[in-house]
């Protein structure tokens, strides 16, 4: 047990200021006088990022090794929170170790636009899949007494003009799209400390915006913790503070500390509102003590070996016309072609690169599982240098040509994506795709393997290769990885977590990404990624959801359940039956036909891994909670349940539906208030609203017009439209508008 330390009513004011700010670029101030130490907080979000010295101005110059696990866009397709949860362990050991009380992490941003140049560092296009997987990792991290810090909140969603850019978007897809994983990571992983992001939203800045600091996050999401800035996001210290961000980071040098202590002088600034930030850095403080081990290390080999498993299960086998797995042994040829075999790409750019332990290639990988086959090698393009691309292309087709199989290594390099700027485009380097199409002409049994951090076109080249693994970036043991997915060793279980596009002018964001003159408007509402391709039924070239495995699963009947505090138990029998073991993830999507409001038309709402022996069934049960169900309604300003019948369809993406049921729900009984300027549609289809309307036309002889008018067809739907104040005004009207006020009251009351 850790001794309480003091509290800020026992500090002076100079002293609660400077508790929160840093003291330097990765540390809390200590208070000395009263034995409050400092704290040391360090980027994540896939392996500790320690500077060995200090801390330069960017905060990004070298730092101590540590294992580099798959970054989020890996992690997020393995759709696996207990995998997570075991990576989340494994970074806190090793932040412990290097005396670490805050890892910054995990980023749960939704991949808006594929051009955001962070996307490498987000897990998915899904909320629930952001939220999950994030869940876990924070549970995991915390387990070993180190914090978390839920990043970046919120509506940071591109790079370009990050650090004043308005997000304007409107609160029904900002809470069901945007704000929904977060949720869920707070009310149930309880992280320590959640980091608030540069951008403005609507206008204010996050920094500085009670509403989503305090009246969301604590007052409506039960959220205990600290609420920490962007290293550089406050705009203004004092406003910040009141709306509720305790800790700015990094130190500013005493300068906005000062800011503080002249508004407590001068009475701008109530006393107790840097009490309370005070206290919740001396909690955090605390929670880093209890979890500190100066004696703490770890694994090293067996981090390494855990990485190769979660990068493994990230590889998502996107086609396969029966070249893969690849056959070893004695009088086989298999040519690997491209740098990233021999250079890998394995970890996106900007303050979260790590130094890694060690580091696998996959040529070297796929040599040591090719047994006796012969590998060879050409590099086929140049990694930022001016090699004579003619001449590499020409090894390479010498390389392929008479190859039993062809590996194509292709991938985005740094610098066309990184922290700090978005990308231009979603294509592969020309020189990659000329190499491919001079390979393919050679010998055409290519399998490619991508790189990248973010999607990147296949439209022009995916039908004329019989196989393509997405590798995303996988980490220091990323290699080895690879390797295993090509001959077997493991079978592909990963599934795309985002969407990939024809082409980047399908996209539901591209006429408003990433905006200009310090807005942009999130324009597509509640329609992003899937749920705007699957809305318009528009052709995609990989959806979301998909990958595939080197066996085959047969799905049986579904079962949905009603659950008894208003949620959905979905069931449904998942049969093997191909040769191999295997891991099917079963995907579950909720659609409710007739709604009163604008839905998507299907939206996933729960997943599970299910591993299955060859031959074999095993039954998925998933539970899908009330509140996962629900729309934000903005003329109630909550959360409801609709009742009705929902259609829950299981499957393998969103484009593959196996099976589906239909529930009916109560709903939880909310109901939008009636207003004068509600229509008489909206009225005649509330329960209570309906009666009284319908009463008033029944005993009004006056009201046969209008009686007559809602009982034709061909006139109802225009009589519906029209607002019931304006109703009250035509002759014959069954309401007066003195008596408007008094049918608003007994509709609502």
């Amino acid at each position: 047990m850790v001794d309480s330390l003091a509290r800020a009513s026992e500090l002076t004011t100079e002293e609660k200021a400077s508790l929160t700010s840093g003291s330097s670029f990765w540390e809390t101030e200590a208070v000395e006088r009263v034995g409050i130490p400092s704290m040391y907080l360090t980027d994540g979000p896939h392996g500790v990022r320690k500077q060995a010295q200090g801390g330069d101005h960017l905060g990004i110059g070298d730092s101590v090794p540590a294992t580099c696990f798959p970054p989020a866009v890996a992690l997020g397709s393995s759709w696996d929170a207990e995998l997570l949860e075991r990576v989340g362990a494994a970074l806190g050991e090793e932040a412990k170790a290097e005396g670490v009380g805050v890892l910054l992490g995990p980023g749960i941003n939704i991949k808006r636009s594929p051009l955001c140049g962070r996307n490498f560092e987000y897990l998915s296009e899904d909320p629930i899949v952001s939220g999950r997987l994030g869940a876990a990792l924070v549970r995991g991290l915390q387990s070993q007494g180190v914090g978390a810090s839920l990043k970046h909140f919120a509506a940071n969603n591109q790079e370009t003009d990050r650090l004043r850019v308005s997000a304007d978007v409107d609160e029904r897809p900002l809470r069901e799209i945007y704000l929904r994983g977060f949720q869920h990571v707070v009310e149930n992983a309880q992280p320590w400390t959640v980091m608030c992001s540069y951008n403005r939203i609507n206008g204010v800045y996050a920094s500085e915006d009670p509403w989503l600091l305090t009246s969301v996050l604590r007052d409506e999401w039960g959220f205990d913790g600290l609420v920490v800035s962007d290293w550089g996001a406050v705009n203004d210290r004092v406003s910040a503070l009141v709306a509720g961000l305790d800790l700015e980071m990094p130190s500013s040098g005493g300068v906005t500390d000062a800011q503080l202590v002249a508004a407590v002088r001068d009475g701008s600034l109530d006393e107790s509102v840097l009490d309370t930030a005070a206290d919740r850095v001396i909690r955090l403080v605390e929670k880093a003590l209890a979890g500190a081990d100066p004696d703490a290390s770890y694994d090293a080999d067996a981090h390494h070996a855990l990485a190769r498993e979660v990068a493994g299960r990230s590889v998502v086998l996107l086609k396969n016309e029966g070249v893969l797995p690849l056959a070893a042994g004695a009088g086989r040829c298999i040519a690997v072609v491209g740098e990233f075999a021999r250079t890998p790409r394995y970890q996106g750019a900007g303050s979260s690169q790590i130094v890694p332990t060690r580091l696998d290639t996959a040529l070297d990988e796929i040599r040591a599982l090719a047994g006796d086959a012969s590998v060879d090698f050409a590099a086929g393009y140049a990694l930022g240098g001016s090699e004579d691309a003619v001449a590499l292309t020409a090894e390479a087709v010498s390389v392929a040509a008479g190859a039993d199989d062809v590996l194509v290594f292709l991938g985005l390099p740094a610098e066309d994506e990184s922290e700090g700027f978005d990308r231009e485009h979603i294509e592969l380097p020309e020189a990659q795709t000329a190499l491919l199409d001079a390979v393919i002409a050679a010998n055409p049994r290519v399998t490619v393997v991508l790189s990248n951090g973010g999607v990147v076109r296949v439209s022009g080249w995916a039908d004329r290769v019989p196989a393509i693994v997405e590798g995303w970036l996988l980490g220091q043991a990323g290699g080895g990885a690879i390797a295993d997915v090509l001959f077997g060793v493991v079978n592909p279980s990963g599934r795309l977590a985002e969407s990939i596009p024809l082409r980047l002018e399908d996209t539901a964001s591209y006429l408003n990404f990433p905006g200009e003159k310090g807005h942009v408007r999130y324009g597509e509402g509640l329609f992003v990624g899937y749920r705007d391709f699957d809305a318009r039924d528009a052709a995609v070239s990989f959806p979301f959801g998909h990958g595939l495995s080197y066996t085959t699963f047969a799905f049986g009947p579904v079962t949905a359940t009603a659950t008894s505090d208003g949620g959905i138990r979905v069931s449904v029998d998942v049969t093997n039956t191909g040769d191999r073991d295997g891991r099917e993830i079963v995907q579950v999507y909720v659609s409710v036909p007739g709604s009163r409001v604008q839905r998507p038309l299907r939206e996933l709402k729960g997943f599970r891994p299910v591993e299955v022996a060859a031959g074999a069934t095993a039954t998925a049960t998933i539970t899908i909670p009330a509140g996962d169900l629900a729309y934000f309604d903005t003329e109630v300003a909550g959360w409801v349940v609709e009742g009705g019948d929902y259609v829950v369809s299981v499957g393998a993406s969103s484009r593959d539906l196996r099976g589906s049921a239909t529930v009916t729900l109560a709903g939880d009984g909310a109901r939008v208030p009636l207003t004068v300027d509600s229509t008489l549609g909206e009225w005649l289809s509330h329960p209570v609203g309906g009666q009284i309307l319908q009463a008033a036309l029944s005993q009004s002889p006056e009201a046969a017009g209008m009686g007559a008018m809602l009982a034709d067809p061909s006139l109802r739907r225009m009589a519906e439209s029209i607002p019931l104040v304006r109703a009250a005004a035509f002759p014959g009207s069954p309401v007066t508008r003195e008596q408007l006020d008094q049918l608003v009251a007994a509709a609502n009351g």
